[in-house]
């Protein structure tokens, strides 16, 4: 199955049974799995810098492209911890309810909302982190960005997937791939002007 076949089948589930499509449970699966690598390497290099303040993150490469930087602020503990740490049982769980759902499980209703709420939230949280970290820390830590990544599909095809009965989601659906394109290059285009074309 090529890329185009995953992204064309993520919103085709089956009308019958609720099974979600092929696409959504590959992603869960394996963006699950880049998320929880993110979020583990991550709280990794944030142990070592707790225990030696003149260690470089492997991830810190310029000062634009800085984990240092951003782990040192209060934003990357907000709830007075790593927030790596949430990213590894988050993920970790995502990326198990994806194998099971490729093995042919079929979770009750109450699995996909509790999944809902888990991504909606997931997804506020890198939005506010992005914003601070572009406009307020002025550094962007790449592992946080591959979590980024893999969160706003997720959020935007779980949604897609519960809310499909819908007639402004059936609607949506047709433009699916559309919406996650222009959301990535907004993003791509905010950072490219704070950064490299604005006085950032």
């Amino acid at each position: 199955m090529t890329n185009a076949d995953l992204t064309a089948s993520a919103t085709e589930a089956s009308p019958e049974t609720g099974d979600p499509a092929t696409g959504l449970k590959w992603l869960l699966a394996v963006g699950g799995a880049i998320g929880f690598l993110a979020a583990f390497v991550l709280t990794v290099e944030k142990f070592h810098l707790l225990t030696d303040p003149n260690y470089t993150p492997s991830c810190s490469i310029n000062s634009v492209l800085s984990c240092g930087s951003v782990m040192v602020t209060p934003q990357a503990s907000i709830f007075g911890f790593p927030n790596s740490l949430l990213g590894i049982g988050g993920f970790a769980i995502v990326t198990t309810l994806g194998v099971l759902l490729l093995s042919g499980v079929r979770f009750p209703r109450w699995i996909w909302l509790g999944l809902q709420v888990g991504v909606s939230a997931a997804a506020v949280l890198i939005h506010w982190l992005a914003y601070q970290s572009i406009y307020t820390i002025g550094a962007l830590c790449p592992y946080c960005m591959v979590v980024w990544a893999v969160t706003i599909p997720m959020f935007w095809y779980v949604t897609l997937h519960n809310f499909r009965d819908s007639r402004w989601v059936r609607s949506l659906s047709g433009y699916h791939a559309v919406v996650i394109g222009a959301w990535a290059l907004f993003v791509t285009g905010i950072i490219l002007t704070r950064f490299w074309l604005g006085n950032g």
